[in-house]
């Protein structure tokens, strides 16, 4: 593994009453070098921005940075459409965007904004024939019919630009090897890391899949949205009772977070600190300038 191997990102609250501040930090964190701004996909919260106009907005407002909806609401957002959303963001930002992927939480609410509401086995389904589709009509080449158990396309043409990487937010049995299958990275749910349960009995899960299917799982990548506090003094405790990281100093989240790389194999880092902090300079900063430059640095000198 090298060092561009790694990614670090950040989540962004999407108020819509916190655009300027939200905008200010997308800058802030494209000027400090970080690879991801990361928005929730929420359509049916009105006091809410919808995460892929905010991703364009913010992608035309920065320079390096990519976007990311952390994860992609399925049901509401056909996967044909999601595929020429996710292209022109990339044709118009120079591929700068990833595809988060998700089988759709709450699915009162989606039913309620008139999306369909699918059986778990069904959302699992159409999850992984979405993601394949997407993929289709990606890349350019020959028209696309699809005829599947949940989506259908007939003789569309696929975009001339390729298909971003798609990472999903993957929890059941089912859903993991699917992302073994067909995605490109893997988001533990509930800010699990690579010291908990869900970690351990999940990730196998995806590699298995990956090897029956002829890939290599390492294609898999790991992609961590990882809370806590950025402290000025070293905490005595890392970690709560149940063993979730909950900040630290700067040496000991960069302790910790180049343990995930070396020893682990994390590949990439999404900051979400406590309450609004997001969208505090102050652990914004410290973190792009303080805590990832030293773990490129130890990565780089120790993969």
């Amino acid at each position: 593994m090298t060092a561009p191997d790694v990614v670090f990102g950040f989540g962004a609250h999407t108020g819509v009453d916190e655009v300027p501040e939200l905008l200010r930090m997308a800058r802030r964190a494209d000027a400090d070098g970080l690879d991801l701004v990361s928005l929730s996909d929420h359509p049916y919260f009105g006091s809410r921005l919808d995460a892929y106009a905010t991703i364009g907005f913010l992608l035309g407002n920065t320079e390096r940075i990519a976007g990311f909806a952390n994860v992609t609401n399925l049901p509401l957002r056909p996967p044909a459409m999601l595929a020429r959303t996710v292209t022109t963001l990339s044709a118009l930002s120079g591929g700068r965007v990833v595809l988060g992927m998700g089988a759709g939480g709450l699915p009162d609410r989606i039913a309620d904004m008139g999306g369909r509401r699918f059986t778990p086995a069904e959302a699992v389904e159409a999850f992984e024939e979405a993601i394949l589709l997407v993929k289709s009509l990606a890349g350019g080449g020959e028209p696309v019919t699809h005829e599947g158990r949940h989506y259908r396309v007939r003789d569309i043409e696929p975009a001339p630009v390729a298909a971003p990487p798609v990472w999903t937010g993957s929890v059941g049995r089912k859903s993991l090897a699917a992302t073994g299958r067909v995605a490109d990275g893997w988001l533990p749910g509930h800010a699990a890391d690579w010291l908990s349960e869900r970690y351990r009995t999940s990730r196998p899960v995806i590699d298995e899949a990956a090897a029956a299917a002829g890939r290599d799982p390492r294609e898999v990548r790991t992609i961590l949205n990882f809370p806590g506090r950025i402290t000025d003094a070293p905490l005595a405790k890392t970690r709560d009772d149940e063993g979730r990281w909950i900040g630290g100093s700067v040496d000991q989240w960069v302790e910790e977070l180049t343990s995930g790389v070396l020893e682990h194999g994390m590949s990439g880092f999404i900051l979400f600190p406590p309450g609004h902090a997001a969208h505090d300079d102050v652990s914004l900063g410290r973190w792009a300038r303080e805590i990832v430059p030293a773990v490129r640095e130890i990565v780089a000198k120790e993969a």
